[in-house]
């Protein structure tokens, strides 16, 4: 068996890089506070359904991918099994879902107004080395995105994608100008509304040559901008109708200038994309150095949870048919039509901590032990005591979005919470 861990196919994005590193999830400013408390129907084989059976091997993008190639025995391997699950499920390929959808509509813009010049990849191996998640597209060494608390390592030199910009310097390399690539990505994260381990991007990359720039009377750096700027504003026309936009001026490491799109929708502002002119380094690189670029990136979740009015994130992963059969290929943004308001549950946990603890991976242990069954994980409150020894209370809400939870089911989620926090995270339970 081929080693997945070496499937080519690398692209950066910008829209969704590391919340808590260059720019946070602009996903946060819509997240919805919902009301907590408890339920006590449901049977236990109701009970059971949330549970996502392990797949012992699967096909993606032509490459047999197996549960030893993604969750190891090794020292450097944080992939849990809820995340191999996920593996496989392609979303974005799939015709009748909202990502999907969306996906496609994006597709007829671009074959629309471009003449079917770029080429699509949606099928590209999730799993990449550092080097082309990290190092391909500029991230410095010592960034914070690199590190085991916000990236899924496989080993030390592998990783789940964070973002699709890992296969860009490889597809530049192919000799490919003008290309869309669409997948799933992976990020340690909190817990909430709007945030999920495993999301949908989408990147864009256009090359221009000299004789693209040399009759415009501008620099080739002033030309790709202006036709990046231009390509994209048609775009969020074709998404969101005749709306108001606005640029801003922003930094990525891999892009320069940089900016991001914003549209007025619904008595906001709400972040589109964020895109810039290539570095000429990674042109360089892949042997383009008398050559310009433009690239965006979009994070597909972001935009459909607006444009179908999706309140929780955790529903794209549903396959209950009351989520599943509102949609349909081709329609872009019906509405949601919300079909329970089953009620939630929330238990608080307290401990100290000591300095190896980090949020994201109290989030992980609640994800491995409550899979979608964990809508919020918020700190409520923190203190340090005399001694220098610092407390935090975590409050975690337990709602299932297509049954209602037992106390007996989220008490037994909550100590065996309580249980792997103590064996994993060294902390001391207050």
């Amino acid at each position: 068996m081929a080693n997945a861990a070496f499937c080519i196919s690398q692209v950066f994005h910008f829209s969704s890089f590391p919340r808590n590193s260059l720019q946070r999830n602009g996903l946060r400013s819509f997240t919805l506070l919902l009301p907590f408390s408890s339920s006590t129907s449901s049977s236990k084989l109701d009970q059971k359904k949330w549970r996502q059976p392990i797949v012992s091997s699967l096909e993606l993008g032509g490459v047999k991918i197996a549960r030893q190639d993604v969750v190891r025995d090794d020292p450097t391997n944080n992939v849990p099994d809820t995340i191999f699950s996920k593996l496989g499920m392609q979303l974005h390929r799939r015709d009748k879902h909202p990502i999907g959808i969306l996906k496609n509509a994006i597709y007829d813009y671009f074959d629309t107004n471009y003449s079917n010049k770029f080429d699509k990849f949606d099928d590209l191996c999730p799993l990449v080395t550092v080097k082309q998640n990290f190092d391909d597209v500029l991230v410095p060494a010592d960034h914070v995105s690199r590190s085991y608390n916000d990236t899924y390592y496989v080993d030390s030199q592998t990783v789940l994608r964070c973002h699709t910009s890992a296969h860009q310097a490889e597809l530049l390399r192919n000799g490919h100008t003008h290309f869309l690539v669409t997948g799933d990505v992976y990020r340690r994260d909190s817990i909430d509304s709007t945030h999920y381990p495993v999301f949908h991007q989408m990147e864009g990359v256009r090359v221009f040559s000299p004789n693209d720039w040399d009759t415009s009377g501008t620099d080739a750096t002033s030309y790709a901008a202006k036709d990046l700027k231009e390509c994209l504003e048609g775009l969020a026309r074709h998404l969101f109708g005749a709306v108001e936009m606005r640029w801003i001026d922003t930094y990525f490491p891999f892009t320069s200038p940089s900016f991001e799109l914003e549209i007025f929708f619904q008595e906001k502002w709400l972040e589109v994309l964020g895109c810039g002119v290539t570095e000429k380094e990674i042109l360089q690189r892949s042997g383009k150095t008398d050559n310009v670029a433009w690239a965006f990136g979009l994070g597909l979740e972001r935009l459909a949870m607006v444009l179908f009015d999706i309140p929780d994130i955790r529903l794209f992963w549903s396959v209950d048919e009351r989520f599943t059969s509102q949609f349909s290929s081709g329609q872009l943004g019906v509405k949601f039509k919300p079909f329970s308001k089953y009620p939630p549950c929330y238990k608080d946990i307290s401990f100290w901590i000591d300095e190896s603890f980090t949020e994201n991976n109290l989030c992980e242990v609640v994800r491995e032990i409550a899979g979608d069954l964990v809508e919020e994980v918020q700190l409520i409150d923190n203190f340090t005591n005399k001694k220098g020894m610092t407390s935090h209370c975590y409050r975690i809400a337990y709602r299932s979005m297509e049954r209602s939870l037992t106390d007996e089911e989220i008490n037994k989620l909550q100590w065996d919470v309580r249980e792997r926090a103590v064996s994993k995270l060294n902390v001391i339970l207050r």
